[in-house]
């Protein structure tokens, strides 16, 4: 099987924001096949749509995996629910943490429950200024770098870094 790297979006808005992230990266370094190579730093960023309500720390995370996406995706959800986040939520409400595939390789992959890449990757100074920490890939539908789509991005919204950083405290290599 092909090892993809593979951008995940996190964030979370519901108490130690910082600590259910660094959590999540620690539980994605543990799935079968898959390593953490790399953080972003992390970012104090508005909430979309339901703007009464903390703020996020968002970042990005940088995977290696053998993982089809829709494998992929479900360990997403179950770290998601194992930190406390339910099954049904309404949109854009507080989360203890939020995991989202962004790119999966150069794959453009699409299904009943996943779109990748992200559909809102592009619209969101919150995912394109952590992903710029770790790289500038290609969006394969938009065949723009990240950075060519961070300066045609209209989001406004104030994005603030965080002192501390996340750690990659386990690297699997069962490839």
């Amino acid at each position: 099987m092909p090892i993809n790297k593979v951008f995940i979006g996190i964030g979370s808005n519901i108490g130690n924001r910082l600590s259910h992230l660094q959590e999540a990266v620690d539980r994605l370094g543990m799935v079968e096949n898959t390593s953490v190579v790399n953080v972003s730093s992390i970012y104090i960023t508005e909430p979309v749509g339901e703007t009464e309500q903390n703020r996020f720390y968002n970042g990005v995370i940088l995977l290696e995996t053998c993982l089809p996406p829709e494998e992929l995706r479900m360990h997403c959800k179950i770290i998601e629910q194992e930190l406390g986040r339910p099954d049904t939520y309404p949109r854009w409400s507080p989360r203890v943490i939020d995991l989202d595939i962004l790119l999966f390789g150069d794959q453009c992959y699409h299904s009943g429950l996943l779109s990748i890449p992200h559909q809102e990757l592009h619209h969101r100074k919150f995912v394109l200024i952590p992903m710029l920490d770790i790289a500038n890939p290609l969006h394969p539908a938009k065949q723009q770098t990240i950075l060519q789509l961070l300066e045609s991005c209209t989001d406004r919204s104030v994005v603030i870094r965080v002192k501390e950083p996340l750690e990659i405290k386990k690297r699997q290599t069962a490839f």
